[in-house]
């Protein structure tokens, strides 16, 4: 029995298959003093990891969630404990035949075995299966099994060796204490007490309520997924360990069906949405099997087994066999699908570990264990930061709506510009009745409600009908729309009005501003009032941390502007680099704030007939702001592009946002502005002047010299990364950014195909193009090019194939589309001198 310790370096909450996980990895990484707690006994305390089946897929369009499985698997083949058992994905339909085509490119592009199967080759695989129900399937060959509690307990054990690692079993967490200033400083147990400066909550679908105890919360919400167990199976009688054939995925009926020992394992996400609140799950002495194993609903299940039946009716509908096991066992869901990771932005030294399966488990672990100890995680999970949750994300309400939507989608054909329904509209800007009115589309982010294009555009159909590159395919054509093309012509040809209100907005105040910022941006913040800076913030090894821009409104005042979609991680990670001595704050001041975009040739015409303040270029160069009387209102006026064509982001007070609209919208129409959506600002125009975008182009696995993004000098102040970034400089380059246009979209059934992102880039002879860092090339991003009439792609390649003129192929839907090298590095494939912007 071990004895508790009065004080810890870090206090782990869980001990399923990512506690344990953390807790090996810390100690690897020479953490000592280390405590896991755990209410339940050892090896099953009674979490999700004891009733998981322990499958692993490998493919995933999330590179993140990719590299996080594919680290586990190698760590669970090391532990021993991994068997290959090969996977297969079935279609019942023509729609899933189309996606597992996708799935199969994707697969490539990662660098994963995937084979496109006629249902002949399927049942060659599975021979019990009725391959009459379907049309064919994608053979997995590296999809296997593991034993997670054994994996668990074997680097329990390593930690224990280490003498790093002190083991509470039976020992429930009854509150987390702060000091004066918010910190963690004690964990309270039924075991007594343990002084800390870190907990890292690593319980699964127990973490919402854990952390509440320290005035956190951590969006994740349980939900039920179904499962039962079939034997005795006469076909398994007699295999050698626990699995002899492939693990089939059902995936247009959302279920799987996979041997374990002698029984077939059938488990659901097709049933309806069964969400459980954390404290009503029930007690180990409550519970029947475990608290995550709860009792089964036959209701909820039947459609599911009928149609299991029909897949695999000899082994199923044997008589002799029969339903040996069934649960409702519990899983945890967050509203966009990822982990949640990371230092709580509420509490200080509490950690969220939280959210994640047994296929990334182990990854996460030794991820989470990288960051904890200060060293930059080898995996990218900035998708998986606890810090990118809004406020209203966080709610029970919205966790458990997007929980609901998101758990019949599990095995979903989800296209990748798929929007959600639940829990709309939450954040609109002041001209949102007039952009309804005007037939917007709005795509959310963030919950803010942002027009991708507008119907009342259709009329410029006729006039551009020659250059919108229409897409005839459904997949292409979903979630888009010609009109785009037709407002990126319309602006290009006069402007357009955007609507930015959904930028993050953070004021960086105090005589330190300076000097925080200046810690965190590879740009030099000493610049005079009024100058707008663009600028990246790096890790440590020196990737991409953001990318955004900053304009200096004062001595003391910095205004940042980002992304709504990193926004919260771009607050967190500023706030913990200001200076200890409280020099400089950080404040969110989004919602305060208007935000607009007027930019075209016409754009200072229009500007001009509102404001009688100097806006020519010598009164108003390019990168500058300042303040400018707009119709009775003070406008902040910044003149940047992200589109390439001149103009400016206006920014007025939310409360006049209506008016300022109003005033721009009808100062344009006879100059011929266009309201235009976020279709032309994040993808046309942008791709056009080959813009990178944070999250695509730049994130952890590159760097700027490889996104051609250096600068002429690297400033004499210290900054996060510099020292990687120095390195980086004089290093031979092993990958560019470049832009390729797309030569022949016709497939083999005479349809025009565009491609959308995440396919892999090829030699014409279709061999892939890995880098001297093993990295695969990929498109980044996909888009029109209406204004040089070519569909653009991004991606990153090799030094012998980032040339201009190089022939090169790109796989989409399975099949190869020849593309060529049009731009390598960052000069822009359309106004290559920046002529427009700059005028």
């Amino acid at each position: 029995m071990s004895v508790i310790p009065d004080r810890a370096s870090a206090v782990i909450i869980g001990a399923g298959i990512v506690g344990n996980s953390l807790a090996y990895h810390l100690a690897r990484l020479g953490r000592t003093e280390l405590v896991l707690v755990d209410k339940g006994p050892m090896p099953n305390p009674g979490g999700s990891t004891g009733h998981a089946s322990n499958f692993i897929f490998p493919i995933e369009y999330s590179k993140m969630m990719m590299e996080l499985t594919r680290d586990s698997t190698e760590q669970y083949k090391e532990l021993g404990v991994f068997t290959e058992s090969g996977g297969v994905e079935v279609a019942r339909t023509q729609a899933r035949m189309q996606e597992l085509r996708r799935r199969c490119s994707q697969a490539k592009s990662w660098g994963i075995p995937a084979e496109l199967l006629t249902p002949e080759g399927v049942r060659k695989l599975v021979p019990y299966l009725n391959d009459s129900v379907i049309l064919g399937g994608c053979q997995f060959p590296t999809v296997g099994v593991v034993d997670s509690l054994r994996a668990g307990t074997l680097m329990r054990e390593r930690a224990q060796q280490l003498g790093a690692l002190t083991v509470l079993a039976g020992a429930e967490v009854v509150g987390i204490d702060k000091s004066d200033d918010g910190r963690v400083v004690a964990v309270r147990t039924t075991k007594g007490d343990i002084a800390t400066d870190v907990v890292a909550i690593c319980c699964g679908v127990w973490s919402p309520r854990i952390a509440r105890m320290a005035g956190a919360r951590i969006p994740l919400t349980p939900i039920v997924h179904q499962m039962i167990s079939v034997g005795p199976i006469a076909l398994f009688d007699g295999t050698a360990g626990e699995i002899a054939y492939p693990i089939v995925r059902d995936v247009d009926e959302n279920m799987y069906e996979r041997q374990h020992g002698g029984d077939m394992e059938v488990g659901s996400y097709a049933h309806r949405a069964i969400i459980v609140a954390p404290d009503d799950i029930p007690s180990i002495e409550a519970a029947v099997l475990s608290p995550t194993e709860m009792p089964f609903t036959q209701d909820d299940f039947d459609p599911q087994l009928e149609l299991a039946l029909e897949l695999m009716p000899e082994l199923l509908g044997d008589e002799r066999a029969g339903v040996r096991y069934a649960i409702n066992g519990l899983i945890s869901m967050t509203p966009d699908g990822h982990p949640v990771l990371g230092e709580t932005p509420e509490v200080p030294g509490l950690w969220s570990v939280a959210a994640s399966w047994i296929k990334e488990g182990p990854g996460v672990g030794r991820a989470v264990a990288e960051w904890m100890s200060g060293v930059t995680p080898e995996i990218d999970i900035h998708e998986a930061d606890i810090a990118r949750f809004y406020p209203h994300q966080r709610t029970t309400t919205h966790v458990a709506e997007r929980a609901r939507e998101g758990f019949n989608k599990m095995y979903g054909i989800v296209h990748p510009s798929e929007q959600w329904e639940s829990g709309r509209p939450v954040r609109v800007s002041p001209a949102y009745e007039r952009e309804r009115a005007l037939g917007a589309m709005f795509y959310e982010t963030a919950g803010w409600e942002r027009p991708f294009w507008y119907e009342s555009n259709a009329g410029l159909l006729e006039t551009y009908a020659d250059r919108l590159m229409d897409r005839p395919s459904e997949w292409e054509s979903r979630w888009w729309s010609p009109i785009i093309n037709a407002e990126h012509l319309a602006m290009r040809d006069a402007a357009g009005l955007f609507d930015l209100s959904a930028f993050a907005i953070l004021d960086v105040t105090g005589p330190g501003a300076v000097h925080a910022l200046q810690q965190v941006a590879v740009a030099q913040m000493q610049v005079p009032v009024g100058r707008v800076v663009y600028t990246s913030f790096l890790d440590d090894a020196g990737g991409f941390r953001a990318d955004l821009t900053i304009m200096r409104l004062g001595p003391r005042h910095f205004r940042v502007v980002t992304g709504a979609a990193t926004g919260m991680a771009d607050y967190k990670w500023i706030t913990d680099h200001l200076p200890d001595n409280g020099s400089a704050a950080v404040t969110d001041v989004t919602s305060a704030w208007t935000t607009y975009g007027l930019w075209g040739p016409r754009a200072r015409d229009i500007l001009g007939t509102i404001t009688g303040d100097d806006i020519s270029h010598a009164g108003f160069p390019f990168g500058t702001c300042k303040e400018i009387e707009v119709a009775g209102m003070t406008v902040l006026a910044s003149r940047i592009s992200y589109v390439g064509e001149l103009g400016w982001e206006l920014y007025a007070p939310m409360e006049q946002g209506a008016k300022l609209w109003d005033t721009v919208f009808g100062a344009g129409q006879p100059a011929g502005l266009v309201p235009a959506g976020i279709g032309v600002y994040g993808t046309t125009g942008r791709l056009e002047k080959g813009y990178r975008a944070y999250g695509a182009e730049l994130d952890a696995t590159y760097n700027l010299v490889e996104a051609g993004m250096t600068r002429p000098k690297v400033k004499e102040q210290e900054f996060v990364g510099k020292t990687a970034y120095l390195s980086q400089r004089e290093t031979a380059l092993a990958a560019a950014l470049c832009t390729l246009t797309v030569d022949d979209h016709v497939s083999e059934s005479g349809e025009l195909r565009y491609m959308l992102g995440g396919e892999p880039v090829l030699l014409p002879d279709g061999t892939p193009l890995i880098d001297a860092r093993g990295r695969r090339s990929y498109v980044t991003s996909a888009g029109s090019g209406p204004s040089v009439g070519k569909h653009l792609l991004l991606s990153y390649l090799p030094p012998d194939q980032a040339v201009v003129g190089t022939p090169l192929a790109v796989e989409y839907m399975g099949e190869q589309y020849p593309v060529t090298v049009a731009v390598a590095g960052s000069r822009p494939l359309f106004d290559p001198t920046n002529e427009r912007a700059r005028s």
